[in-house]
């Protein structure tokens, strides 16, 4: 048998983070293994209870990843989702028995809709979960479980349901908002029913997770929280299924500024929510909102005249929080090119960057690289640089030499891209350069996937600024994000391309391999 669940004071919130579950959900947002690995590091680094890491069953890439996380973890419990069938929690257990700390998570769907889907009544469901419920707890001390779609249920069967998990041995009972339904007082209510009618409610801890579906899942969570509710699910970004989750750097922040009415407690250090923001934004290919709580590029920004005149005399004037707080550098000096490599050290340590030689070498080069062509090399610009540089994936593809001409006169492109050390040139016409320049890719390297996302971003102000570029492809169901930084748009947008076909190439030994691939069809267990 493994450790029981670690006590939680009564002022103490779990913070339950679903990124790479929940969050890699969202079509299009696929990490690889090393990607994954990298995050997980990130999340325990920062504090975070529990670390749901994967749905084992679903593939053998993410049970490798899942256990590989258990492996790794250092602090986090690490948690597995298993639907509600002995195989599924089989499965999940395999994976997570590794870690220090593990957890079975198991869902199944309560509402009418969900009910029909497996075409179970009432007595069956119950059955379904007891008997669930107590297999998972025969292999681990830490089971948590999910009556999907929880509130659009009965709230007589919810009741009844619960209690059967609840005597069965679940020690976490999480109440799911999948559909992103409900609102503040709902949810709120909904919490403190179950709390008060189900008997042993006060042995386990509830937990809730929200959809954003109606722009109210910090809300709805935050609520549920003051009705005794002592775990959130969340994720970095608010990434997600549809509108996504709760985020986590946003009722994280809240519980911090509001403690004064929110008299809880997270064990979040605050300051390294930027810098897996950036990473999760890159890795994923979801770019943050410029005017996203927290974590968005305006987030601490200041145009107006009031504003900026407030500022000066007194930062409270117009600032609720430190941008320190969350790891954003106080101030953004710029650099040049004659800052040296200890000085680029220095900054991304600033920045809440931690790098070894080789890395800190790879980006020190592209640093200098970007110092010749830009006068003035701000913090935003370095870490584009820095999250172009964090990618491992293999170059099969390299482009060597790009000449695009464009006017009134119409768009062509001449290219030379070594393939697998093999230097091929083409040269093509197109709808505009970008479209051009990705004509020549495919001449070169022909290939069926198609192009789902293209979008561009400008890191800085000024018309030097670097354009950061993510690209979306999809190959039969394989669906891979590619990115990078440049002065130039066009070679940004020809070297995100480019990235994302080489993901591409690896999906496909993966699969040659029996790899990475989803082998089944599932629904998120909130």
């Amino acid at each position: 048998m493994t450790t029981a669940p670690k006590a939680v004071s009564d002022d103490h919130v779990v913070i339950f983070d679903t990124t790479l579950r929940d969050g890699e959900q969202s079509p299009g947002a696929t990490m690889s293994h090393e990607e994954k690995l990298e995050i997980a590091a990130l999340l325990d680094e920062m504090g975070v209870d529990v670390i749901e890491a994967g749905f084992p069953i679903a593939s053998e890439g993410d049970f490798n990843a899942v256990s590989e996380i258990a492996k790794n973890s250092k602090n986090s419990v690490i948690c597995g989702l298993s639907r509600a069938n002995f195989k599924d929690i089989d499965r999940c257990w395999e994976a997570v028995k590794h870690a220090a700390r593990p957890r079975i998570h198991t869902f199944i769907g309560t509402s009418p809709l969900h009910r029909a889907i497996p075409n179970l009544d009432q007595d069956q469901m119950a059955e379904r979960i007891h008997e669930t419920v107590t297999h998972a707890r025969n292999l681990c001390d830490n089971v948590q479980w999910s009556p999907m779609d929880a509130t659009r249920t009965e709230h007589d069967y919810l009741c009844r349901v619960v209690e059967i998990a609840i005597k069965a041995g679940a020690t976490t009972i999480n109440i799911p908002d999948t559909v992103g339904y409900t609102a503040p007082r709902e949810s709120a209510d909904l919490i403190r029913m179950l709390i008060e009618k189900v008997p042993g409610a006060d042995q386990v801890i509830f937990a809730t997770h929200c959809h954003n579906d109606l722009g109210m899942a910090t809300a709805n969570s935050l609520a549920a929280v003051e009705a005794g509710a002592r775990q959130i699910e969340c994720t970095i970004n608010g990434l997600g299924e549809r509108a996504g989750n709760t985020a986590l750097e946003e009722v994280v922040m809240a519980l911090k500024v509001r403690h004064d009415i929110m008299p809880w407690t997270t064990g979040i250090d605050t300051r390294k929510i930027m810098n897996i923001s950036r990473r999760v934004a890159s890795v994923s290919g979801f770019p943050v909102q410029f005017n996203k709580a927290i974590v968005g590029k305006n987030a601490f920004a200041h145009e107006s005249g009031i504003h900026q005149d407030g500022m000066l005399k007194n930062a409270e004037t117009f600032e609720i929080m430190r941008p320190e707080d969350v790891g954003l550098a106080a101030t953004n000096l710029v650099m040049g090119k004659h800052s040296g490599r200890a000085a680029l050290k220095d900054k991304l340590r600033q920045l809440g960057v931690e790098m070894a030689d080789n890395q800190l070498q790879d980006v020190f080069v592209r640093f200098k690289a970007l110092a010749d062509r830009k006068k003035e090399v701000y913090d935003d610009d370095i870490l584009a640089l820095v999250q172009v540089s964090d990618d491992a994936t293999p170059d099969h593809l390299i482009l060597t030499d790009l000449t695009v001409i464009c006017g009134t006169g119409g768009q062509s492109a001449d290219m030379t891209m070594t393939v697998d050390g093999v230097a091929k040139t083409a040269q093509t016409s197109g709808d505009g350069p970008v479209d051009a320049a990705f004509n020549a890719v495919k001449e070169i390297f022909p290939h069926e996937a198609k192009l789902e996302l293209y979008q561009v971003h400008a890191v800085t102000k000024g018309t030097d600024a670097q354009a950061t570029v993510s690209v979306r492809l999809n190959e039969d169901g394989r669906i891979v994000t590619g990115s990078s930084a440049d002065t130039d748009t066009v070679v940004a947008s020809v070297k995100a391309y480019i990235h994302a076909l080489n993901r591409l190439l690896v999906r496909r030994g993966k699969v040659a391999a029996g790899g990475d691939e989803r082998e089944i069809s599932y629904k998120d267990a909130g």
